[in-house]
């Protein structure tokens, strides 16, 4: 019976061990591995070595005993520990001085059985101790060990922390359980009350904004309520044995360790803190003062040579981003953990990407200044651009959208804007308005005067074209079989360009043929008997008529 129950603590103190490894408690991994290390690798001569039983640390030896290294000394004082036999539970823990040539040492044995030598070599020189506080160490952590040795073979301890371990994983299973799914049953509460708020709002409400930052929050609280209950559960069940006490308060000081450092790395921040707010808040007023000293230049109240009304909008963005630039460059070494490495190597990837894909954005970015401060086009100028008319509704810094006539928002990308020649016929509109010109060819037959005067007299009954100045026609061309006219009128609105075209041509249409007057678009192969004209007569064939024609007019 004694050997079953032996068993089964030998296998609950592994299972426990291995679960302490998977929690990662501080300095349990690395200490077992320096004392493992030793025994199986090839370690430097003279580098201490630990001894450790139980989860305890016994004393650290740094000295050779006669040859004999640090590694060695460890490693033959646990398999002396390991070889004691179960009665030697009862032997009571002695020391014996010695003095080997210039080395004093002390023996440790337990009862007549030795177990290991502490000499003066072993003293760590950054303690402030000598040989006797040393011994004195050693020997109290040894009664640890050999309290805790017979401890483990209590058959009624050994009982009490299983029934401890069973019923604190009982209650962690139902506390996880219910813990899991009262704050589930929050979250979806939240989430459908989110859900509503959006539903009800067609724009982003302080209400719907506050509740995914809600949902946001207890999704994050849910885990930490877990992890919180895993490691009580962990930290409990682990004091509940002898053997993996101490691995437990390795717990409880790893996370006191952690929540004083994370303190002590909250009040150390603090005046960097303070810098970095100081100088923000001192790039945010002078960033007021540029607005102001702008605003001022875009409303006229004050006039600079180098300032140009039209540019103003853009110049102040470029020194609103560069005062910016320049404050978070003066606030970054100020950051906490602005110089660990984890900073520096986003600073670099960012720095590469930047470099990598910054290329094409800089064109366009480069390109945008020289639209803006050529002034060539504005916001409600119409214009025609590498083919593209219409009416412009946007120049931003990597782009200029155009509306044309059939609503299309086109996008143009500012490097083509400046590689295109712009033809804007807003700019020079003023108080004479913008020229429309509409090119016909009529036969050598027809007397120049009376072309001209049917031009003007089609110009100026076509709306939208203004009666002032007068509308002119020139002869642009004396071909081999007609003359080629072209109109000039100006219109009010360039933005109805087309529209206004459009009726001109009828107009013009209209005039021509009441007159008799044969129109040589497109050209004749040969002339027929009598004038290619429209009698007026059949000017509202089916299905037009005057009433449509005068709506679309």
């Amino acid at each position: 019976m004694r050997r079953t129950i032996r068993k089964w603590a030998i296998v609950c103190v592994g299972w426990l061990l291995a679960g302490s490894a998977a929690f990662g408690a501080p300095g349990t991994a690395e200490r077992a591995a320096s004392t493992a290390r030793p025994a199986a690798d090839a370690v430097q001569p003279d580098e201490a070595a630990t001894l450790r039983v139980l989860n305890r640390d016994i004393v650290t030896m740094r000295a050779r005993i006669a040859g004999v290294t640090p590694q060695a000394r460890v490693r033959r004082a646990r398999e002396r520990l390991q070889a004691l036999p179960d009665q030697a539970i009862a032997l009571p823990i002695n020391t014996v001085q010695f003095q080997a040539g210039e080395t004093r040492g002390v023996q440790f044995l337990l009862g007549d059985l030795p177990l290991f030598s502490v000499v003066e070599g072993d003293v760590d020189p950054e303690a402030k101790q000598d040989l006797d506080a040393l011994v004195e160490q050693t020997r109290s952590r040894l009664d640890e060990v050999h309290a805790a040795w017979g401890q483990m073979r209590s058959r009624p301890l050994l009982l009490h922390g299983l029934l401890r371990a069973i019923g604190a994983t009982l209650l962690f299973c139902g506390v996880v359980w219910l813990a899991h799914r009262g704050m589930t049953r929050i979250v979806a509460r939240m989430e459908r009350r989110r859900d509503v708020l959006a539903a009800r709002f067609s724009y982003v409400d302080w209400r719907e904004f506050l509740a995914r930052l809600v949902v946001g929050v207890l999704q994050v609280l849910q885990w930490l309520v877990l992890l919180a209950l895993t490691y009580s559960w962990a930290h409990f069940v682990l004091a509940s044995f002898v053997a993996t006490a101490p691995i437990a308060n390795d717990l409880g000081d790893w996370l006191l360790a952690k929540v004083a450092w994370l303190a002590e790395g909250v009040l150390d921040s603090l005046p960097g803190l303070a810098t970095v707010l100081i100088v923000l808040a001192f790039t945010r007023a002078i960033v007021d003062l540029l607005g102001y000293f702008f605003d001022a230049l875009q409303q006229g109240r004050l006039r600079l040579p180098l300032f140009h009304p039209d540019t103003v909008s853009a110049t102040r963005r470029i020194f609103t981003v560069f005062a910016w630039c320049v404050g978070v460059a003066v606030a970054y070494p100020f950051l906490p953990g602005a110089s660990s490495d984890v900073f520096k190597g986003l600073s670099v990837l960012f720095g590469l990407m930047v470099t990598l894909g910054s290329t094409g954005l800089v064109t366009q970015l480069m390109s945008g200044l020289v639209v803006v401060y050529s002034r060539s086009l504005h916001k409600g100028d119409f214009v025609d651009i590498n083919g593209v008319q219409g009416v412009v509704i946007e120049v931003s810094a990597l782009a200029t959208k155009i509306t044309n006539v059939r609503n299309d928002e086109i996008t143009i990308p500012n490097s083509v804007v400046i590689a295109s020649p712009i033809h804007n016929y807003s700019k020079l509109s003023g108080t004479q308005g913008t020229l429309l010109s509409t090119k016909v060819t009529i036969g050598y037959d027809v007397p120049w005067r009376q072309v001209h005067a049917l031009l003007i007299e089609a110009a100026c009954k076509t709306i939208g074209v203004r009666a002032t100045p007068v509308p002119y026609v020139y002869q642009r061309a004396l071909s081999d079989f007609y003359v080629e006219y072209e109109l000039f009128a100006s219109i009010e609105n360039p933005a109805d360009r087309i529209p206004v075209l459009s009726a001109l041509h009828a107009s013009i249409q209209d005039a021509f043929n009441e007159h008799g007057v044969q129109i040589m678009s497109p050209h004749f192969l040969g002339q027929p008997e009598h004038s290619v004209v429209v009698p007026k007569a059949k000017w509202y064939a089916a299905p037009a008529s005057p009433v449509s024609a005068v709506s679309r007019a």
